[in-house]
């Protein structure tokens, strides 16, 4: 997934707190190619802003549950700045996260949609104390007992991601395979699931894999164009099996919450 500019923000509309409607499901979107692909994907709702950028209510609710679709930012900061501020503002009973991450070529398929139960952040550099320590700090566990055993409301691959504020570097990818197991990357989930877990809020993270990269390079790193056109797939699938992860999400255990 390469670096993207920043989503536009209308200079005279005001960026208050939001007033927020009553709402079960806030889907958190990062990625600026992601947030256009909703432009052409759901291009009726009427838009509201954030200290962010763009929010809408879908206008069907999947599922029966009132969605809010919020425009978080990229990178860590954004991820967990906009994470904080929707459990803030929406109180959710669910924080979902749709997006684009990049496979590590020849473990992942472009296209597979990947279901994490874990997440880390891997470009911490600690040198003074324990360096695995750090990273552990930052690794989170998913609870995802609400869903059941397989098979899952779409097919998805269960998998742990890895977050970085930067690409995949053709020249890690062997230490990312080797270390920690990596199958895929991204710039968000890493502090979004972090930042729903210390708010005690379930959390559900599906992303599809936009782009494959090993030692030779990034597969659209030269063409963002391409990349657009992918994250407008990714996004397309994402929302299309929503309604049905949704749906199993009403049906979690009565009581249910997450360990």
């Amino acid at each position: 997934m390469p670096h993207e500019p920043h989503e536009p923000h209308t200079p005279h509309e005001p960026h208050g707190t939001v007033t927020a409607p009553d709402v079960a499901v806030v889907v958190l979107v990062c990625a600026t190619s992601e947030w256009r692909a909703l432009e052409t994907l759901c291009p009726e709702p009427a838009r509201r802003r954030s200290p962010f950028g763009e929010w809408f209510l879908m206008p069907e609710p999947p599922a029966g549950l009132a969605t809010a679709v919020v425009y978080g930012g990229w990178g860590k900061i954004a991820g967990a700045a906009a994470a904080q501020y929707v459990i803030d503002a929406f109180a959710p009973e669910l924080l979902v996260n749709l997006g684009t991450c990049g496979g590590l070529s020849g473990h992942v398929a472009r296209g597979e949609v990947l279901l994490a139960d874990e997440t880390l952040v891997y470009d911490i550099v600690e040198q003074m104390t324990d360096p695995d320590e750090a990273i552990a700090a930052f690794t989170t566990a998913i609870d995802l007992s609400w869903l059941g055993p397989a098979p899952y409301p779409s097919p998805v691959r269960r998998a742990r991601l890895v977050s970085a504020d930067g690409d995949i570097v053709p020249s890690q990818v062997g230490a990312l395979r080797a270390r920690f197991a990596a199958v895929a990357a991204d710039w968000e989930t890493g502090a979004i699931a972090w930042t729903a877990a210390r708010n005690g809020v379930p959390c559900l993270i599906l992303r599809a894999v936009s782009d494959l990269v090993d030692a030779a390079g990034g597969e659209v790193y030269d063409d963002y164009g391409e990349f657009e056109r992918r994250s407008l797939e990714v996004m397309d699938t994402l929302l299309g099996v929503l309604p049905a992860w949704l749906a199993a999400w009403r049906r979690r255990p009565p009581g249910w919450v997450p360990a």
